[in-house]
């Protein structure tokens, strides 16, 4: 081989080989390095795709040596227990009906709270379980303000049953879904359409901030405001969805049920305390709501919650008849609610029950629903549904009454 052409060939490996070892160099080289005095006393000379490759390993680096930070979960403290003793000793019971008294009784069990017992047809209270706690001040109604705020916008045709309302980009709901799944969102909206007066005007129609029973001893009126909670607790919306604000009490929300299950008659609820009273019971009406052609668009969603929603465990121990409620649940200064309120509609009658519980983390809602499948279960097994409650002697004549 000529010299000539041996030359050109070691020329070109020792190019190939310095162009490799540059191209190794960038590979390895530490990015912090180039920062340091020595770096700088070398006066490195950079190619500007190496300066693109070493800022990549440097982002890269910086990914992988992100600090990660623990997540804590919030957990709500609750100072309330939800169990208690001896929650019937001071209860008047001689005008109760035995057997809806003693099924109320097993149902709850040792549970804080309370368990009213509503005839629709008529205003009687047939059993009240705890009575002091019963005829309380009340507590936040949760989600259970959400029957009065349905009534509120179909009254005032903003909605029907089926009509949906967007939530989101994607998501729409209608009244029956939300009810039987207690969407939050949904009667937030449908406040933030009926506003403050509207809202307030049906709910004191509907026995909110008033007296519920006649002449019951003890009892008090619960509060309703006067105006709008501020914006920062949620406003219009969250007292609608949520009940924020307002307090009611369990013979306040038997005593609109009862109206949805007698299609629209407002009873004065009236406990009895001794058999003569009983025998000369008579019923008073306390104003006449027109809601009768409303009870169907809001029957739905009410079956919807025990069948499939927030209520169905009513159906862990009663399944024979069908059962129309809602459920709520919430918390406020340690103290967990649950409600229930609902009524089983049946081809003899009707009965309206409400369970109210407080206490802490055992509380809420869907055990509210299973004390009321219980007490279904045992008014079922002991011929109530057949028998009725025990009627006054003589034929009753309604009053109507329009004060106290």
């Amino acid at each position: 081989m000529p010299k000539g052409m041996r030359c050109l060939r070691l020329l070109v490996s020792f190019a190939t080989w310095l162009f490799f070892a540059q191209l190794m160099w960038a590979a390895h080289v530490n990015p912090h390095t180039l920062n340091t005095k020595k770096a700088k006393s070398q006066k490195i000379r950079e190619s500007q795709s190496t300066r693109r490759h070493i800022r990549r390993l440097a982002r890269t680096r910086v990914t992988r040596t992100s600090v990660h930070t623990r997540r804590h979960r919030y957990h709500e403290r609750f100072f309330t227990s939800s169990f208690a003793n001896d929650i019937v000793e001071a209860d008047m019971t001689a005008g109760e009906d035995p057997i809806v008294r003693q099924a109320a009784i097993d149902a709850l069990g040792n549970m804080n709270g309370t368990v009213v017992a509503i005839q629709p047809t008529s205003g009687r209270i047939l059993a009240m379980v705890n009575q002091r706690l019963a005829l309380s001040s009340g507590a936040q109604p949760c989600s259970t303000i959400k029957l009065s705020v349905a009534l509120a916008a179909l009254s005032e045709g903003l909605i029907s049953k089926d009509t949906e309302i967007a939530l989101g980009r994607r998501s729409r709901m209608n009244l029956t879904m939300a009810l039987a799944r207690s969407n939050n969102a949904y009667f937030e909206a449908l406040g933030r359409r009926l506003g403050f007066e509207k809202v307030a005007s049906y709910a004191h129609q509907y026995g909110l901030g008033e007296l519920a029973g006649y002449d019951i001893a003890g009892e008090q009126a619960g509060t309703y405001p006067q105006e709008v909670i501020p914006a920062k607790l949620g406003g219009v919306g969250k007292m609608c969805s949520f009940g924020e604000g307002i307090s009611m009490t369990p013979l306040q929300l038997g005593a609109m049920v009862a109206a949805i299950a007698n299609g629209g008659t407002l009873y004065y609820l009236q406990h009895p305390t001794t058999a003569a009273e009983v025998a000369n019971f008579e019923p008073r009406v306390k104003r006449q709501l027109d809601i009768a052609p409303l009870v169907p668009e809001i029957s739905d969603g009410m079956m919807g919650a025990v069948e499939y929603g927030t209520a169905r465990n009513v159906r862990l121990n009663f399944s024979e008849e069908e059962i129309l409620g809602k459920t709520g649940t919430c918390s406020r200064a340690g103290t967990r609610f649950g409600w229930f309120a609902s009524y089983a509609n049946t081809s003899i009658g009707r009965v309206v029950v409400v369970v109210f519980l407080q206490g802490g983390r055992a509380t809420f809602g869907p055990k509210a629903a299973e004390i009321a499948g219980h007490m279904y279960r045992n008014l079922y097994d002991h011929k109530f549904f057949v028998a009725g409650p025990s009627q006054p002697a003589a034929t009753t004549v309604v009053k109507i009454s329009d004060t106290q």
